[in-house]
């Protein structure tokens, strides 16, 4: 089963509330970043020890493996990126295809566990990186292949939602 890969262009959430988690990325700071990357890693073992975490409620839409999988991406992805930014004056990000990343790296194949145990290692490197962003450093500026650009702060407060939405995705 393939699912249609989403081609929204997610960076409104940092101007409104999301309708479908309900979670506003405008009304946080970078400073809640790190705490919310660490309470949203503390959730996933809970969804990838249930039954079926390997199954797809339907053909459209991720298991909660592969909802997992992706977050522990997510999470070294703007990693990767922060510390882009830091050291790069207004760098161009690397295009990531989370949709192929799914299929070229097999999700919905991976051991739930070590899942659990990257994703955890990933959101920790994560937490710890945004915590460091020195204060000087908050306007600091990156951009996407696509011309959306974002300051360090920016990027944090668009990174978190991506996690927290998908942590809604599998909780229903």
């Amino acid at each position: 089963m393939t699912i249609v890969p989403d081609t929204k262009n997610w960076t409104w959430v940092l101007e409104r509330e999301c309708s479908e988690c309900g979670f506003d990325s405008g009304a946080i700071t970078l400073d809640e970043v790190p705490g919310l990357v660490r309470e949203n890693a503390a959730a996933w073992p809970a969804v990838l020890v249930r039954p079926g975490v390997g199954d797809r409620p339907d053909a459209s839409t991720w298991s909660d493996l592969e909802y997992a999988a992706h977050v522990r991406d997510v999470f070294r992805i703007f990693r990767g990126r922060l510390e882009l930014m830091l050291a790069e004056d207004d760098p161009a990000f690397p295009n990531w295809d989370q949709d192929a990343t799914a299929l070229e790296e097999r999700y919905s194949e991976q051991d739930p566990a070590t899942v659990l145990r990257e994703l955890t290692e990933a959101a920790e490197k994560a937490a710890r990186a945004f915590e460091a962003v020195p204060g000087g450093s908050r306007q600091r500026t990156g951009r996407r292949g696509d011309g959306s650009s974002f300051t360090v702060e920016s990027l944090a407060c668009y990174f978190i939602h991506d996690p927290v939405h998908h942590l809604h995705d599998v909780r229903g």
